[in-house]
């Protein structure tokens, strides 16, 4: 995950501010954690605390080396730099002028020569640390002085939940003339190849896999970037584990990319685009549960079956759809202990 790449720096602060940032923090997953060095807090199980006095990052190194930071002000700084970080060696730059095309030097010399870990000075800057060309800083230190930034950072943070997925394939029961209704195109800032789509259904306990619009029709052109994820009222699964109706995506929301069986990751919502079309829905029998998700008719809107994407409008009872079982309770997205029953 790309939060294991995230080190919060905890504020020069009072007691009670550094316990608050510190058990949000924990809360939302983070385990690294950068201190100073006088009174450094204590890391719990599989935690980790970077202490660093000076220049000097303490013990975090090869073989539990020192880790000397280089403050990078221009070209010939960054250059003494990279010429002084041994093979297997790390990096680490504190920027005190321009940062983006730096890193990005600072990267291309890297290859797989040492890691390169960088400071930043606010959540705003750990996305570009963490993807510029494309791979990113092996580890991004960031300043924290509130609660409010530590969820700004994990909104920030790229990087698909750890949670497996249970993975079913359940017949289809019936498929239905559903009238209109207003469906959701999520448009993603990521080209989806034809077997990704997004996790999709009426019931946040089972899930239905909507495939992308990679293949596209006699008619019409393929849009890699697209799903056409279903009715306004559905369930959405995001990078995080959490679920949102499909109506309330915003642009900058992190969606869960899947195959079925295969890998998961995380994309970027573009756009969104609500319209109204003529609907099917599709039940299906989740082990005597009847499931449904309310589709587009359109032969570009496919859902995942054992055997390929098939169309909504090719649909039948008797196909086998892949889908996925989640916690069925759920409190603003978040899954929580509860008695639910969703039909």
């Amino acid at each position: 995950m790309t939060r294991d790449r995230v080190t919060i720096a905890l504020p020069d602060a009072d007691e009670a501010t550094r316990a608050a940032i510190l058990d949000r923090a924990r809360r939302r997953g983070f385990a690294r954690f950068h201190d100073r060095a006088e009174l450094p807090v204590a890391p719990g199980e599989g935690e980790e605390v970077v202490v660093r006095e000076g220049d000097r990052l303490r013990g975090v190194g090869p073989a539990g080396s020192d880790v000397v930071v280089a403050t990078v002000a221009d070209a010939a700084t960054l250059e003494l730099a990279v010429r002084a970080t041994p093979p297997g060696g790390v990096l680490a730059i504190e920027w005190t002028g321009d940062r983006v095309i730096p890193l990005e030097n600072a990267i291309a010399a890297r290859g797989r020569r040492f890691a390169v870990w960088v400071y930043a000075r606010t959540p705003a800057e750990v996305s570009g640390a963490l993807g510029a060309l494309e791979h990113g800083a092996d580890r991004v230190f960031v300043e924290i002085h509130s609660v409010e930034q530590v969820d700004e950072l994990e909104s920030l943070v790229e990087g698909p939940t750890s949670q497996p997925l249970q993975w079913i394939r359940a017949p289809v029961l019936a498929v239905r003339p559903a009238g209109i209704g207003d469906r959701v195109l999520v448009d993603t800032t990521s080209l989806l190849a034809p077997e990704e789509g997004l996790l999709v259904g009426s019931a946040a306990a089972f899930l239905f896999h909507v495939a992308s619009e990679a293949v596209g029709s006699a008619f019409s052109r393929a849009r890699p970037f697209r799903v056409n994820a279903g009715a306004a009222h559905s369930y959405v699964l995001l990078a995080d584990g959490t679920t949102r109706y499909l109506s309330e995506l915003e642009p900058g929301d992190a969606v869960l990319v899947t195959r079925p069986e295969g890998g998961v990751r995380s994309a970027r919502v573009g756009r969104v685009k609500i319209e109204r079309r003529p609907m099917v829905v599709v039940t299906a029998d989740d082990a005597g549960t009847p499931r449904t998700i309310f589709l587009q008719e359109a032969e570009t809107v496919r859902l995942s079956t054992e055997s390929g994407r098939v169309a909504s409008t090719e649909l039948a009872p008797g196909a086998s759809v892949r889908a996925v079982h989640l916690p069925p309770a759920r409190h603003l997205g978040h899954a929580v202990e509860e008695t639910v029953h969703e039909r």
